[in-house]
């Protein structure tokens, strides 16, 4: 009997992984009964040049087939009787065989597009152009790597000719809304000097069919465009070439004004001044002789506090243009994001409305941009909350290349220490209808370029992953990475068949693993709406400060335009023609004329569009504020089920990446329920009006801390209080003195779960001691800073609150309960509360 399948599936389950290859492990395949006949003797990769996508082809079929099937097949460059698998472009297999089988050659075949043709052994895999030769080869070995060995024979081609990445990484090595470390293409204001992380992520960037890759943030420094910089540039794009990845760069509008450029410095950034034109023009010549194949540019111009041509009363389409002329001659492209808005508006003024600002901007424009302008449009009006409506511009721009601009980078969601799986999400969005002149108008196809007939467009997604192992600082996180690069080849994939492709490459096929995974992942994004944000009132977290946890203060009373315009008696923006903001009338009329009346607006997106009394009855009966209480409470209690069946696959994931993903689920338990308890004392508070259930500030399962015996703790108010379970914490007295809670646990004798709430601030490492009846419970620090990537706080607020549960602790009635915390650093030692919960009780 054979023993390496059993070898092969001991290896599987044992070996530690860290992330880095992501769903490209190509790990042995479990079941090998049908490898024989499955192995090609050989490749012929019809292109030997090192930069070439079809040499990267071959050598990435090989380590494929050698990981998962077990078998070392060689590589050649010309013809070999023994040759099985050819891989290469259309047109030079025509030249040496003159067909493809026993067929014609492919006609239907798109730029990036490929022919795979599998036949046992025989594999013929054939692009378009090089890079989608390439796609075609990690096609194949995808399916290898998830057990499919069906013999087929197909064309794939991707929706739009721009699947572009955005990193927002600056030239300091820092990331702006990034969760997963330091920038891997820049530090010290330079480009790095090693770039074997670069080189890996272009490869996986190319596995999933992303062919551009802008590496620096929309808020642009000039000094990119130093001497220096540009060869570093040029190095970066000579790393990723291999991969059919295009460079592509964020450029500051004010470059020609700046110090530290590769070129002379003007007075003025005009777009229509000549010398500007000269300049740019000059400027994007260096480049391209440097990086022949630059992708182009991406443009933020006006939008908060970055400049444009706004500041010289140019229209946004003359500085768009200004770019679009400089990179034609070299076949570049520019996209040109409709980020666009006033971040000073007057909420005191009913009408104003950041949400209409992309629309007053462009709608005016359309068809004054250049061919190789694309607007890039994020997918709703204001900023990737949880939930928005469909931009309205892109029913707008008729005669524009547009694209739409997704994040995968979970800036308002959780910042990858929250699973959310964003590809539900995303499928609603590109297959919403926006009846643009009563037709058919969905806008995977208006991205697609088939609504408008525009030969230009596609999507971009805000990546940000840094030098973490895991990419994005999270393992689960990655779903969405895999998922854009899917979605942007073929939007109409459902997400689920997505996710367990993506399950069956980065873990197992294991239907226990393939189940649960599959269950949490597709429940997160309900979930995490629910406990954030829901009826369309946007993620209620801190605006003004992280984005990462609950202040739902901080919407409104402030310029930014994320209003709420919650008061005592009512919530939620008109955006009504007939009282409104007028936004709903920027859509097409038969879907405005259902958005202007509150009973035909889909519910999800009743506040939204509508200002309605707390008491507003919803269609289920209940009033808006019983639904917020009551959607906080069953989204907090579905994160709770994430830990619990996660904790099934124990023994069946290795270790390492088991524990980390258990560390964060059990973080985002916690933390839904410091978001559950902040929105809904919040809008209790304000409303005056009582949960029907009695949950909401009713906890008789807590001991809270400032009721406790301190001896070098003190009381303090939290500044908002619904981020504390009573509005007081405690803290200690310095930063140097330890401190002692004690009480008298007074409830039934019994084992419980105990949780503690506190507050894990930066700027230290506070560690904790919990002891019943003079025993120890657990210890912990406050150390979050070191393990989650999330934007982190100073202050006792909805950032930092979280908390820490020890289980199965048998109480007696009478125990003496003690915490001891010692702070660290500048960070205090902070205590909330102590909840003890039996079976059942989520608190």
């Amino acid at each position: 009997m054979s023993f390496f399948p059993i070898l092969f599936l001991f290896l599987s389950l044992v070996a530690a992984e860290n992330g880095l290859n992501a769903w490209l492990r190509y790990y042995p395949l479990a079941n090998t009964s049908s490898v024989p006949q499955l192995i090609p003797s050989a490749i012929l990769s019809l292109n030997s040049n090192t930069s070439s996508p079809v040499n990267t082809a071959s050598l990435e079929l090989q380590k494929g087939i050698q990981g998962i099937l077990g078998h070392k097949v060689s590589i050649h460059h010309d013809i070999q009787s023994s040759t099985t698998l050819t891989v290469g472009t259309i047109s030079s297999y025509t030249a040496l065989f003159g067909k493809v089988n026993s067929s014609s050659v492919p006609q239907n075949l798109e730029d990036d597009g490929f022919y795979l043709s599998i036949s046992n052994s025989t594999v013929q895999i054939l692009g378009q152009n090089e890079r989608g030769a390439l796609y075609g080869a990690f096609e194949y070995l995808s399916l290898l790597a998830r057990g499919n060995y069906s013999q087929i024979s197909y064309t794939s081609n991707p929706n739009a000719p721009i699947r572009w990445v955005n990193e927002w990484d600056n030239l300091d090595g820092t990331i702006e809304r990034g969760y997963g470390g330091p920038s891997i293409f820049f530090s010290n204001d330079l480009v790095v000097q090693d770039l074997t992380r670069v080189t890996q992520y272009a490869r996986l960037l190319a596995s999933i069919g992303i062919n551009g890759l802008v590496v620096n943030n929309v808020n642009a420094k000039a000094t990119l465009l130093s001497k220096e910089n540009i060869e570093g540039l040029r190095r970066l794009a000579d790393a990723i070439r291999p991969y059919g990845v295009q460079l592509g760069i964020s450029l500051n509008f004010a470059s020609p004004t700046a110090d530290g450029t590769a070129l002379a410095k003007l007075s003025t950034f005009d777009p229509l001044e000549a010398s500007v034109v000269t300049w740019w023009n000059d400027m994007t010549t260096l480049l391209y002789q440097q990086i022949p194949d630059l992708a182009g540019y991406l443009i933020k111009a006006n939008s908060e506090g970055q400049p444009g041509p706004l500041t010289y009363n140019r229209t946004l389409a003359d500085g768009a243009n200004l770019f679009a002329r400089a990179v034609a001659p070299h076949k570049g492209i520019v996209m040109f994001r409709a980020f666009v808005y006033n971040q000073h508006l007057n909420e005191s003024e009913w009408k104003a409305d950041r949400a209409n600002a992309a629309v007053e901007f462009f709608k005016d424009l359309d068809g004054k941009f250049e061919d190789n302008v694309v607007v890039q449009i994020k997918y709703g009006p204001i900023d990737f909350q949880v939930r928005e409506p469909v931009s309205p511009l892109f029913a707008n721009l008729k005669k524009t290349n547009t694209a739409v601009e997704l994040q995968v980078s979970q800036e308002y969601l959780g910042q990858q220490a929250h699973l959310v799986y964003l590809a539900p999400m995303w499928k609603e969005i590109l297959d919403f209808d926006l009846r643009v002149d009563g037709e058919t108008s969905i806008v995977k196809d208006i991205v697609g370029g088939r609504r408008f007939k525009r030969n230009l467009s596609g999507s971009a997604a805000v990546v940000n992953v840094g030098t973490n192992q895991t990419w994005l600082g999270s393992h689960l996180a990655m779903s969405n990475l895999y998922a854009y690069g899917r979605l942007a080849w073929h939007p109409s994939l459902s997400s689920e068949v997505i996710l367990q492709d993506w399950i069956k490459l980065t873990f197992s096929d294991d239907p226990v693993i393939l189940s649960v995974i599959t269950k949490i992942s597709m429940a997160s994004w309900p979930a995490y709406e629910s406990y954030t944000g829901n009826l369309g009132i946007q993620t209620l977290t801190d605006i003004l400060y992280t984005h990462f946890g609950p202040n739902p203060t901080s919407m409104d009373n402030n310029g930014w335009g994320q209003w709420t315009r919650a008061d005592k008696f009512s919530i939620g923006m008109d955006r009504t023609v007939s009282n409104g903001t007028g936004f709903a009338g920027q859509y097409p009329t038969e879907l405005a004329a259902k958005l202007e009346k509150i009973n035909t607006t889909p519910e999800e997106l009743l506040l939204w569009f509508h200002h309605v009394p707390y008491t507003h009855r919803l269609k289920s009966g209940k009033s808006v504020i019983q639904h917020f209480y009551d959607s906080h409470y069953s989204g907090a209690e579905t994160a709770q089920t994430f830990v619990t069946q996660w904790e099934t696959l124990k023994g069946k994931i290795d270790e390492s990446r088991y524990n980390d993903v258990l560390y964060r689920l059990v973080y985002q338990a916690g933390h839904s329920i410091v978001w559950r308890d902040a929105i809904n004392g919040f809008y209790r508070n304000l409303s005056g009006i009582a949960d029907e259930i009695g949950r909401v500030g009713n906890h008789p399962w807590r001991i809270e801390a400032e009721n406790m015996d301190l001896e070098g703790y003190k009381t303090v108010s939290v500044e908002h209080p619904e981020m504390a379970s009573s509005g007081m914490a405690i803290v200690t007295t310095s930063n140097s003195t330890i401190g002692d809670a004690t009480t008298t646990i007074d409830y039934p004798s019994s084992t419980y779960d105990i949780a503690v709430g506190y507050f894990d601030l930066m700027g230290g490492r506070a560690r904790y001691e919990i002891f019943v009846g003079g025993k120890t419970v657990g210890k912990w620090a406050s150390d979050n800073e070191d393990t989650l990537g999330n934007d982190h706080s100073k202050y006792l607020d909805g950032h930092s609150a979280t908390r820490v549960t020890f289980k199965a602790v048998k109480i007696e009635r009478g125990d003496e309960l003690k915490i001891i915390g010692t702070p660290d650093g500048i960070e205090q030692a902070s205590l909330d509360y102590v909840a003890f919960l039996r079976d059942g009780i989520i608190d």
